[in-house]
């Protein structure tokens, strides 16, 4: 089982900068894909950030050079992943519940998992 836990979300102003944190752990015998998506009152689910097993980096076109997504491989061990997101000049447009989740293989029986955090609401506002 993967569980997965997001932190660090909060109220900014318009311009402001939050971190993100999110942990992948439980029986993680490889990360394929891992990332957030952020969904908005009355708006549909879109997919933020997502960085793969290899490395490479996917954003949503309003947050390039804005937003960067990484992983911790200091924090990281076999059975841990350490993902954030860094958010600069935040928008209200920003504004959201953000979700992490963790894809990948598990060492325990189904292999493939795909896993999701409760959320973390960030509020962009003045």
């Amino acid at each position: 089982q993967v569980r997965v836990m997001e932190s660090g979300g909060g109220s900014v102003q318009p311009g402001g900068s939050l971190r993100l944190s999110c942990t992948a752990s439980g029986t993680i015998l490889a990360i394929n894909d891992m990332g957030w998506y952020r969904q908005a009152p009355g708006k549909q689910r879109e997919l933020v950030a997502e960085i793969g097993g290899d490395g490479r980096t996917n954003y949503i076109d309003s947050v390039k050079g804005r937003f960067t997504i990484y992983r911790d491989n200091a924090e990281s061990t076999v059975n841990l992943q350490q993902l954030y997101l860094q958010m600069n000049s935040l928008k209200p447009e920003d504004t959201a519940l953000y979700s992490c989740f963790a894809e990948g293989l598990s060492t325990t029986l189904p292999r493939q998992f795909s896993s999701w955090g409760q959320g973390t609401q960030v509020t962009v506002s003045s």
